[in-house]
C-alpha cells in the first residue's frame, strides 16, 4: 500500500522549551468544523483548542498539537481533517474513534499541578488555571493533555464539563438515552437472549437431546413473571419438577435478593449446575432451604446428594476491588520514569495486587466443580445473592463441559443466561452510574481473563480469538448497548417500557454496530474446527496453579508502548494459521469446480501481514503496510476447513 504522509496540522512541540507551532487559520477551522464526527444525538458540550497530547508512557517533553473536546458521550481529541486516511492498521469502531474514550471508559481523572498530581470527583474544586489533565480508563488506557499553551479559562471550562458527564448520578444521563439512530437488529440468529419462555425450555431440551438424557426432573417456572417475587432473577426460571409455584415463591422470601436455587445446566449423567443464594441473616431456621435442597436431590436420576460449593470466602467482591486498585495503576503507568520504576519490581507488586491468585482461585473452583459434574454428581454454587462469583464459576464450568459454548455464538448465549438474565448488577460493578451505594469490581474481566487462559491452554478449542475478548472488554463501557448498562432485566424491562421516553435495547452482541466485517473476520479463531466436537473432547481440564498462568498481555498492556514488540509476537501464529486455513479454503473452492478465480465467488476481506504484537490495537503508521485478501469461510461447508488439531500434533 502506498505510503500516506502528510504535514498539515501535527506538530511536536518541545515542551521543556515552550516551543509551539500554531495552525494556520484555514487549517484550525478546517479541523474544528469537519473532523469531529458526531452521532445522532451527539452533542458537542465544550471544547479547548491548541492542547498538547502526549505519547503514552513518554517522557512528556513532545506533544501533538490539537483540538480538545468533551461531548455528552466521549472525550475526542483531533488533530487533522484527513481523519480517513486509508493508511490505518488499527481495529476502527464505528462508535468511537482511535483518539476518542467514551466517557463511560473513564476510571480516574487527575489534575496536573506543577510536578504532582490531584485526583478529582464529582464536585472538586478546580483551579482557574488547569496546566493539565491525565486520564485512566477502564480498559487501561492512559491520556495526557497539557492546556500550556490553550486560551486561559479553557481548561478548568472543559474539565468542569468532563467531571460532570463522565461520572453521571442517573441512568437518565448515560449516552443510550440520547443515542436517535435508527436500530436495525442484525445480530447472529444463533445468540439467545433468555428473555422469553422458549430460550429457556429450548436450553433445557438441548442439555437433554444432546446428552440423551430423557430424565423430566426439571421444569420452566413462570411463578416470577412480571418479577413477582424477585426483582433480580429473570421472568423464567427453571426448578425441580418436584416443586411448585406457591413452594417455591414461599421459599423464595428465605434467600438473599428473594432468589431460590435455579437451575443453571445438567450432564450427560443428569447431574444438575445449580445457582443458590445464602438465606437471610434474620433466617435462624434453614427449613426452607432443607426443602429446596432435597428437591434437587430428587431430580437427579440415582437421587445423590448434591455437593454445595460456598464461594463467599478466599475472593469477595471488596478484596476483588482493592487489589484491582493496585492491579490498573500497574498497567497504566503516567510516564516513563513511571514505568521503569514499576518495572524493577514489576512481580512483587504484581503479587501484591492478587490478581493471578483470583484467577487461579476462580479455575480451580470451576475444575472441582467440573470433576464432581463429569462424574455424576449435582452442584450448587452458594455465595451471597449469587450474582457475582456465581456468574464467574458458573460459566466457567459450562465452557470446561460443553464444546457448544465455546462457539462465539454459544458464549454470547452463555453470557446471556449467566450474567444478564441472572442479574449480574453490571451498572454498579462497571461504575456506570456513580452511586453511594454501589461497589465497582471487575468481575467482569477476570471471568474473561480466565476464558483467555482457557484459550491460550487449549488453542484450538475455541471459536473466537482473545481480539474478540479483548473487544468485548472494551464494549462493556460504552454506554449505548443495554447489555452492560443495567443490574437486572427488570431495570432493562423498566427502561424499555417507560412511557415518557423509552429506551431502545441494543446488545453488545450485534457487533456491526461497532465493526465492518473485516474487524468482526479477527473475532473468529482459524485453529478451531467444528469438527473437533466430534472427536469426544467434550471436558477439557486447565492446569489452575499460579505458575502455570499468564498475564493477559493484549488486554492490560497494549497502551504500553515500550512493551509492543514490532513485527513480532505471539499473534502471528494466529495470523499464518489463517493464510493456511484460507490456502486450503481456496483450493476447496476449486475442487468444487470454481473456473475461475475463487476470490470472485466469495467474500474477500483485506488482512494485515506486518503487525505488532497488540494488534489491532495499535496504530502503527509505517510506510510499510502490507495485506493479502482473506475468505469468508462462512460460506464454505464445515467439513472444508481446516483440521487444525492434526496440524498441531502433526511431526515436524
Amino acid at each position: 500500500m502506498e505510503n500516506k504522509t502528510g504535514n498539515n496540522f501535527i506538530s511536536y512541540v518541545g515542551f521543556e522549551q515552550h516551543e509551539m507551532q500554531l495552525l494556520g487559520t484555514s487549517h484550525r477551522d478546517s479541523l474544528s468544523e469537519n473532523s469531529m464526527k458526531l452521532l445522532a444525538g451527539e452533542l458537542l458540550i465544550a471544547k479547548a483548542q491548541n492542547v498538547l497530547m502526549f505519547a503514552p508512557v513518554g517522557d512528556l517533553t513532545q506533544g501533538i498539537s490539537g483540538i480538545l473536546s468533551v461531548t455528552n458521550f466521549k472525550l475526542s481529541f483531533v488533530t487533522t481533517d484527513d481523519t480517513n486516511s486509508e493508511d490505518v492498521t488499527y481495529q476502527q469502531n464505528n462508535l468511537c474513534g482511535y483518539t476518542d474514550t467514551c466517557l463511560s471508559n473513564i476510571h480516574d481523572i487527575y489534575i496536573i499541578i506543577g510536578d504532582k498530581k490531584r485526583r478529582l470527583y464529582t464536585g472538586s474544586t478546580i483551579p482557574s488555571k488547569v496546566e493539565g489533565i491525565f486520564i485512566v480508563c477502564k480498559n487501561m488506557r492512559t491520556w495526557s493533555f497539557s492546556f500550556k499553551f490553550s486560551p486561559v479559562g479553557c481548561g478548568k471550562n472543559l474539565l468542569t464539563t468532563l467531571l460532570h458527564h463522565a461520572f453521571p448520578s442517573r441512568h437518565q444521563l448515560l449516552f443510550a438515552y440520547d443515542y436517535k439512530e435508527p436500530y436495525y437488529n442484525s445480530m447472529e440468529r444463533g445468540v439467545h437472549l433468555f428473555r422469553d419462555r422458549a430460550d429457556w425450555e429450548n436450553e433445557l431440551q438441548r442439555t437433554t437431546r444432546i446428552r440423551g438424557n430423557t430424565n423430566k426432573a426439571w421444569r420452566v417456572s413462570t411463578a416470577n413473571v412480571e418479577f413477582e417475587f424477585s426483582l433480580s432473577l429473570p421472568q423464567y426460571i427453571i426448578v425441580p419438577a418436584s416443586v411448585t409455584d406457591s413452594q417455591l415463591t414461599r421459599a423464595a422470601g428465605h434467600f438473599q435478593g428473594s432468589r431460590p436455587p435455579v437451575w443453571s445446566w445438567s450432564s450427560e449423567r443428569g447431574a444438575a449446575l445449580v445457582r443458590m443464594s445464602e438465606l437471610l441473616p434474620t433466617i435462624t431456621e434453614r427449613t426452607q432451604e432443607n426443602i429446596m435442597l432435597e428437591n434437587i436431590r430428587k431430580s437427579h436420576p440415582q437421587k445423590l446428594e448434591p455437593i454445595v460449593i460456598e464461594l463467599k470466602k478466599d475472593v469477595t467482591v471488596k478484596s476483588l476491588a482493592t487489589g484491582y486498585a493496585k492491579f490498573i495503576s500497574l498497567c497504566s503507568p503516567e510516564n516513563i520514569r513511571q514505568f521503569w520504576m514499576q518495572d524493577n519490581n514489576f512481580y512483587s507488586l504484581l503479587e501484591g495486587t492478587k490478581w493471578l491468585r483470583s484467577v487461579s482461585y476462580c479455575l480451580e473452583k470451576s475444575v472441582e466443580a467440573s470433576d464432581c459434574l463429569s462424574a455424576g454428581t449435582s452442584v450448587i454454587l452458594q455465595e451471597g445473592e449469587s450474582r457475582d462469583l456465581c456468574c464467574v464459576i458458573s460459566s466457567l464450568i459450562q465452557l470446561l463441559l460443553d464444546p457448544y459454548y465455546r462457539t462465539i455464538t454459544g458464549f454470547e448465549s452463555l453470557l446471556q443466561k449467566e450474567w444478564v438474565a441472572a442479574g449480574h448488577p453490571f451498572c454498579d460493578r462497571l461504575g456506570h452510574i456513580m452511586k453511594s451505594s454501589s461497589e465497582r469490581s471487575p468481575l467482569l474481566l477476570l471471568y474473561l481473563d480466565c476464558v483467555w487462559q482457557l484459550c491460550r491452554q487449549f488453542p484450538a478449542e475455541f471459536e473466537f480469538t482473545e481480539t474478540y475478548l479483548t473487544t468485548l472488554w472494551d464494549s462493556a463501557h460504552i454506554s449505548i448497548f443495554d447489555t452492560f448498562i443495567f443490574n437486572c432485566e427488570k431495570d432493562r424491562y423498566d427502561a424499555a417500557m417507560d412511557p415518557a421516553s423509552p429506551l431502545i435495547l441494543r446488545s453488545v452482541w450485534d457487533w456491526r454496530e461497532q465493526f465492518n466485517d473485516s474487524d468482526i473476520l479477527l473475532f473468529y479463531n482459524p485453529l478451531y474446527s467444528m469438527s473437533l466436537s466430534s472427536t469426544g473432547k467434550t471436558y477439557i481440564k486447565p492446569v489452575f496453579n499460579i505458575p502455570c498462568l499468564e498475564l493477559w498481555a493484549q488486554c492490560y498492556f497494549r497502551w504500553i508502548p515500550p512493551l509492543e514488540i514490532r513485527n513480532g509476537g505471539r499473534n502471528h501464529i494466529e495470523l499464518y494459521s489463517r493464510l493456511i486455513q484460507n490456502d486450503i479454503s481456496h483450493l476447496k473452492v476449486n475442487a468444487n469446480g470454481s473456473c475461475g478465480s475463487p476470490v470472485d465467488k466469495v467474500t474477500t476481506y483485506l488482512v494485515q501481514m506486518n503487525i505488532d504484537s497488540f494488534y489491532p490495537f495499535t496504530n502503527k503508521k509505517s510506510g510499510n503496510v502490507i495485506s493479502t485478501p482473506i475468505m469468508n469461510n462462512s460460506t464454505l461447508p464445515t467439513e472444508s476447513l481446516l483440521d487444525v488439531q492434526s496440524l498441531l500434533t502433526a511431526p515436524d
